[in-house]
């Protein structure tokens, strides 16, 4: 199904994951890193104005018109499911209120996810971790695709199919991969979202469900906002496995594709890292 693709393996890695010893390095050069760690004071408040967005929209969305319905989740509502999806992300490093205080993240991040209309939070957390942790393991890192799909959506034709169908892998291989035991909070963020999905039921009816879970998997399929998927951990160039983007779509993605930046410092918001002494650093020591 269209053009087979130029390479048929993975490109395999038996370093450890750079990320560490490129923070070691850094900090040593540049100790003065360290003041651009910390929680983003703002970020609180970003989340409440996009799920107060989210939920206000819904008054009208109810009298749209399916085409018109899908139409706007497109260009709308999935633009800014996605970006609470990366302030979820935001949070599941603690960068909304600090390590100090890791429960009012945890509720903050199930507040960022309602308008998602699936429970992800803080499942989300508990996998991310081991993202972070064990970078490229094919074991333990399910943010990468498996070989399966490697070798499977190999062509043109079926890697766009992938794309297509990008928000079941993410959400089921997992789950699939490496099922973890269910934590009482993920059985809270569970229990908040059917409560929440429930209501939107009843005051708004089944277009407005419909619209935020649509709006929810258009945005991280065949969409511009998705493109960090593709971009963040693909191999592009041998010598690396994380790679950044710097374009205009970080207005609307919470800075996501400062993603090397992100990965030698995860504890640094991503409202810091274009700061231009950062990205002037990891020229230095990297260029």
């Amino acid at each position: 199904m269209g053009q087979a693709g130029t390479r048929m393996d993975f490109e395999w890695s038996y370093t450890e994951e750079p990320h560490a010893s490129r923070r070691k390095e850094i900090l040593s050069k540049y100790p003065e890193i360290k003041e651009l760690m910390g929680p983003d004071p703002q970020l609180k408040w970003k989340v409440t104005f996009l799920v107060l967005f989210q939920i206000v929209t819904l008054f009208w969305i109810r009298e749209f018109s399916w085409p018109a319905l899908l139409i706007s989740a497109y260009l709308v509502g999935g633009v800014i499911n996605h970006a609470l999806n990366l302030a979820i992300h935001e949070i599941s490093h603690n960068l909304a209120f600090g390590h100090s205080h890791p429960l009012l993240n945890r509720a903050l991040g199930m507040f960022a996810n309602l308008p998602i209309g699936v429970p992800v939070s803080i499942s989300f957390k508990k996998y991310h971790i081991l993202h972070h942790r064990y970078q490229g393991d094919r074991e333990l890192d399910v943010d990468i695709p498996t070989e399966f799909e490697g070798k499977w959506f190999a062509s043109t034709g079926m890697k766009f199919l992938w794309l297509i169908l990008q928000p079941a892998f993410y959400s089921i291989r997992p789950l699939l991969l490496l099922p973890l035991p269910v934590t009482g909070l993920e059985l809270i963020n569970i229990l908040v979202q059917v409560v929440f999905d429930g209501l939107v039921l009843y005051l708004f009816g089944w277009k407005a469900l419909l619209y935020l879970f649509s709006g929810t998997l258009l945005a991280m399929g065949v969409h511009p906002v998705a493109g960090h998927f593709i971009s963040e951990h693909f191999v592009f160039d041998e010598k690396f496995e994380t790679y950044s983007y710097y374009g205009i779509l970080n207005l609307l993605t919470l800075n996501v594709g400062y993603h090397v930046e992100h990965h030698d410092f995860p504890y640094i918001a991503g409202s810091k890292l274009p700061l231009n002494y950062a990205r002037r650093i990891h020229r230095r020591c990297f260029s």
